[in-house]
């Protein structure tokens, strides 16, 4: 499990992984607050993230071929800045750990609008077998993919402001 930090990464770090979603904060995604209500935060997130799950070919075909998933067990939010209605904004995911069964990742939400850091969605997840519903080790070939993510992640020269309440146990 990764250390605790509450050091948070600037835009240009951020900005060094690749943008796997893009969008712009539309008026229904705004709460009686004035800004984007947390479910878009988590949505964005979320959808970052399966995105890099995609990348390393966890997908609707290797759901059905293989009849393997992902299941979220854990997630933090952390709320750096608002995003408010037309706001531009990407997500951003890094691996953080993993195991034979288990993936760390953070997803970041960053406000294009202000080069700023807005959110980070903190997610672990365990891979499946559909049938039996219980942890099952990667495939090669994907394990390899996480494998190779999670050297690129630790190439980057910033920490990840990890909760230090999850993680992959050992």
């Amino acid at each position: 499990m990764m250390s605790p930090t509450t050091q948070a990464p600037t835009w240009d770090q951020v900005t060094q992984l690749p943008a796997l979603v893009e969008a712009k904060v539309e008026p229904e995604f705004i709460d009686f607050n004035g800004h984007m209500n947390i479910r878009h935060y988590l949505d964005a997130g979320a959808q970052s993230a399966d995105r890099l799950c995609h990348a390393v070919g966890i997908d609707q075909a290797y759901r059905l071929d293989r009849r393997m998933t992902l299941f979220t067990a854990e997630h933090h939010l952390r709320y750096l800045s608002e995003l408010q209605t037309g706001d531009a904004f990407s997500g951003h995911t890094r691996v953080l750990d993993l195991s034979d069964k288990v993936v760390h990742l953070m997803s970041f939400l960053v406000d294009q609008s202000r080069e700023r850091l807005a959110c980070t969605v903190e997610i672990v997840l365990v891979h499946v077998g559909l049938e039996e519903r219980r942890p099952r080790p990667f495939p090669a070939n994907v394990s390899a993919g996480w494998d190779r993510l999670l050297s690129e992640s630790r190439a980057l020269r910033w920490t990840a402001p990890v909760c230090g309440s999850m993680g992959v146990r050992r």
